[in-house]
């Protein structure tokens, strides 16, 4: 089967997708998109989570025919920005919350999610975002730190957005709790 889908941002097709195929497969076998994970194809890791359509999802659960004309999100998808990594993605190089890798990119767009939802989530509330996500390597601590610095740095942006498009003098340390 052929499948034609958006991802991040970008029209795709891909030939001879076999109906039982998932997602993660055929995002990282057949399109050559390696940042969501393979680890536990049961749904159980969060470390192959993408967006579907703009929901978070566990692509080793979702059929591979199931993107047929829909849109994709990747980890990949998240830098896509003119100044290098998002946010997020550089917060966690930052903080330390990248060990071995494998559930980095699931730990990265589960933060993402969150941090569109809410601005300034409580810990118990990141924690709760993150729960779907197991990491083996850091003790979840430098994720922790990594998702409030995140926040941090989406806010100071969003602070000098709004200056901006008010015509406003831009401060760098606006919006930050000091």
């Amino acid at each position: 089967m052929r499948i034609t889908t958006t991802i991040n941002g970008r029209r795709r097709e891909v030939d001879n997708v076999w109906e039982g195929e998932s997602l993660l497969y055929v995002l990282r076998e057949r399109m050559g998109l390696p940042g969501s994970k393979n680890a536990c194809e049961q749904g159980e890791c969060g470390s192959c989570t993408v967006y579907l359509d703009g929901v978070s999802v566990c692509a080793c659960l979702v059929a591979g025919g199931q993107a047929q004309g829909r849109e994709i999100v990747t980890v990949e998808g998240l830098g896509g920005r003119q100044d290098g990594l998002h946010p997020i993605q550089q917060a966690f190089l930052e903080a330390g919350a990248v060990q071995c890798g494998f559930c980095t990119s699931g730990l990265i767009v589960a933060s993402h999610d969150l941090l569109t939802r809410n601005e300034k989530p409580s810990d118990p509330e990141i924690r709760e975002a993150l729960a779907g996500n197991l990491c083996r390597c850091t003790g979840y601590e430098m994720i922790l730190d990594a998702v409030r610095l995140a926040a941090e740095r989406m806010a100071a942006e969003r602070v000098s957005a709004q200056r901006l498009a008010s015509g406003r003098p831009v401060d760098s340390t606006e919006g930050v709790d000091q």
